[in-house]
């Protein structure tokens, strides 16, 4: 389970690098990101020296949030082994409180989720989680 849950956290940094919430995008404006919730759903076995790939699927967003999803996949086998469900926030590190993102945060996450709702198939959420 630790270390699942260490290759989703590896990704979400990749997720959010992606959107342009990068290490010095968050030094120069003292903000960083937050999990508020996660879930993780346990499918199958990875085994030692197997290969695996990580592929993310963004849900739905507020001004202050973003609902994803994270697909580890086995391409060993190929199988899928674990989906991860979070709900993620931005935050002001000066006052240590969620806070919107910016602008150009939102037009790269608006235009990831507009790709992902094209997708043939739905999302697996829980239901549990609302922006």
């Amino acid at each position: 389970m630790r270390w699942y849950v260490a290759i989703f956290d590896d990704a979400g940094d990749d997720l959010h690098e992606r959107i342009g919430l990068t290490p010095e995008f968050h030094r120069q404006r003292r903000t960083g990101t937050v999990d508020l919730e996660h879930h993780t759903h346990f499918l199958n076995e990875i085994m030692p020296g197997e290969s695996v790939a990580v592929y993310a699927r963004l849900v739905a967003r507020s001004p202050k949030r973003i609902h994803y999803l994270m697909f580890l996949v086995n391409e060993t086998r190929p199988k899928l082994a674990a989906i991860f469900e979070c709900m993620n926030s931005f935050m002001d590190l000066e006052t240590r409180r969620t806070a919107p993102f910016p602008a150009e945060i939102l037009a790269k996450i608006d235009a990831w989720i507009e790709r992902d709702a094209k997708l043939d198939w739905p999302a697996p959420v829980s239901g549990s989680m609302q922006v």
